[in-house]
């Protein structure tokens, strides 16, 4: 009897392939579990919609989980404890993205929720190469270096077609103006490398140095708190403002996403709406006119719809205006020959297609489309990752509405104004303007809005619609992070929303006007035109690519010592 109690004894060990722990280990692990809890808790309610002072403790929400991964010595150790705060952190700062309200698409809430759960894993990337780093050099070292894996991660999840970097830490910071200014220099990538090196430095003072060693890692922590503020008033107090100014107005219809798209959405009623509110802005002065992402949702200019894009002209003419709208876009080409690679192909009508969330740029007295196609698509909202690679998956994966079809655009486009009303001090005059269109999304992605502000463009429209995630953090979030565009950029930012937040931002990253959640307005306002360029705008890439380097390095180093040793070299 005793030995078959042993052998089940034996059995449940294989099973949960565990070591039994003594009482003092599990009060251990228990602790650690609070203390991962703790950093994810903290993470989260750093970033918005949570107010000022709360974005200061990203500063040192870190190092509990310093203290816990420092203490394991096996990867599989470190990257569960990796995964417990990074759940956390999620489970505060993007909850809503499964859109949980009455009518919200099946689909769509099966992948919020499953968002949940694997956006932690990518936190595994870091965690992995500061287990690598440890072997090649030693844990004090792979500590030091751990910033610069964490920015590896941050730049990793922002170039494959599955990216979702809506939580990289330099953007959760925008409530706290004064620190971010140096994202002229370094980005919202650059401020989460120096934010986690903050927390490096606490964590060290706090726990791993004495003496004159503990007072040094506590005076470089501060001075890298404090020196970025006294830079930031210093830039907020003196930048210097170009003269020059466009009126424009913003329209939020507030329209229903799920009527929109339904049944309910009537595209000459919802034209007439927006035409009715352009004309309040135009009253108010307005010379440039924008509408929101997929203002109307049927492809207006595919040749279907001719009396309703003539009677937004006629408007255009009558008013001497332009708009940028967002609108689904289609193309059509009828060889194989002239097709893109991802075009679709309609046997009934034998013609090849593509099909784009895209911005567009009317003018009056002359009616060639300036366009763009967004390229940074949401994975399974918009677009099914790697469906060019794998097509069977586009057949698999959609949702109610749509949406989940859309081509990827090609290149960045700058929209050009030849000749608009302006003003440069007291005196008006009719320029040229350059502006770009980003689509909802897109605004989270730094290097992409400083490759269109590389093209010379005067401001950044962002035009979008929040209104799928009602009044949750999403959409004060995506708003907030409009804020590191603008400073990074030194440009201003005009968001037209359809339900969400529209705002005018100036280049310091001050919101200088907005709309309400959830209400039918307009916005008028003037936008500071700011044509030169910052040392970001000119050299995005130089902190993530350099982290990457290195990290590839030590990944290198790792296999190869692993290599010789298995080969006994």
């Amino acid at each position: 009897m005793d030995k078959e109690k042993e052998t089940e004894k034996l059995k449940l060990k294989f099973w949960k392939n565990k070591d039994v722990l003594t009482p003092e280990q599990r009060k251990q692990r228990k602790n650690d579990r609070l203390l991962l809890t703790a950093s994810g808790i903290l993470l989260g309610i750093s970033f918005p919609p949570f107010p000022f002072p709360f974005p200061l403790l990203m500063f040192a929400a870190l190092v509990p989980y310093f203290y816990v991964i420092d203490r394991r010595e096996k990867l599989i150790d470190i990257n569960r404890a990796t995964y417990l705060m990074a759940f956390v952190f999620c489970l505060i700062t993007i909850y809503w993205v499964g859109s949980w309200q009455k009518g919200t698409d099946p689909f769509l809430l099966l992948s919020g929720g499953l968002l949940l759960f694997i956006n932690p894993i990518f936190f595994l990337i870091p965690s992995t190469i500061y287990f690598f780093a440890s072997k090649v050099f030693n844990k004090k070292w792979a500590l030091f270096f751990f910033p610069l894996f964490w920015v590896t991660y941050e730049y990793a999840y922002m170039i494959t077609d599955a990216s979702f970097p809506w939580l990289t830490l330099g953007s959760g910071l925008s409530h706290f103006l004064a620190f971010i200014q140096i994202a002229e220099f370094i980005g919202a990538v650059g401020i989460s490398l120096l934010v986690i090196y903050i927390n490096y430095f606490v964590f060290t003072a706090a726990f791993k140095s004495n003496g004159k060693r503990k007072t040094i890692n506590w005076v470089i922590a501060l001075l890298l708190i404090v020196l970025p503020i006294i830079f930031g008033y210093y830039r907020i107090n003196t930048f210097k403002f170009s003269g020059k100014k466009v009126r424009v107005g913003v329209v939020q219809p507030n329209i229903d996403p799920w009527d929109k798209w339904g049944t309910e959405g009537d595209p000459a009623e919802l034209v007439d709406l927006h035409l009715r509110m352009s004309k309040q802005t135009i009253d108010s002065g307005a010379a440039l006119i924008i509408w929101p992402e997929t203002a109307i949702p049927v492809y207006l200019m595919g040749g279907t719809y001719y009396g309703l894009t003539q009677k937004i002209y006629s408007f255009l003419n009558e008013h001497g205006v332009y708009l940028l709208t967002g609108l689904p876009d289609i193309r059509f080409y009828y060889s194989k020959e002239e097709a893109p690679s991802d075009s679709k192909y309609s046997k009934e009508a034998n013609y090849y297609y593509v099909t784009y969330n895209a911005v567009m740029l009317l003018s009056p007295y002359s009616q060639p489309l300036q366009r763009y196609g967004k390229m940074k698509l949401v994975p399974f909202g918009e677009r099914v990752p790697f469906v060019d690679e794998l097509p069977f998956l586009g057949d698999w994966i959609k949702w109610g509405v749509g949406l989940s079809g859309w081509n990827k655009g090609k290149d960045t486009t700058t929209f050009f104004i030849p000749k608009i009303k302006t003003e440069d001090g007291n005196s008006i005059k009719y320029d040229s303007l350059r502006l770009n269109g980003l689509i909802c999304y897109e605004s989270i992605y730094p290097f992409l809005n400083a490759a269109f502000a590389n093209k010379g463009e005067d401001f950044i429209t962002v035009v979008t619609n929040d209104s799928w995630y009602g009044n949750s953090s999403g959409p004060y979030q995506h708003k907030e992070f409009s804020v590191l565009r603008a400073i990074e950029n030194r440009k201003s930012v005009i968001r037209a929303a359809n339900g969400g937040i529209s705002c005018i931002i100036d280049p310091v990253g001050r919101t200088v006007k907005q709309t309400k959640m959830f209400t039918r307005d307009i916005l008028v306002g003037d936008v500071i035109l700011q044509r030169s360029k910052t040392f970001f705008t000119r050299h995005s890439l130089i902190i993530p690519v350099s982290a990457s380097a290195f990290s590839i390095w030590v990944i290198g180093l790792f296999f190869l010592k692993w290599l010789k040793k298995k080969l006994k070299i």
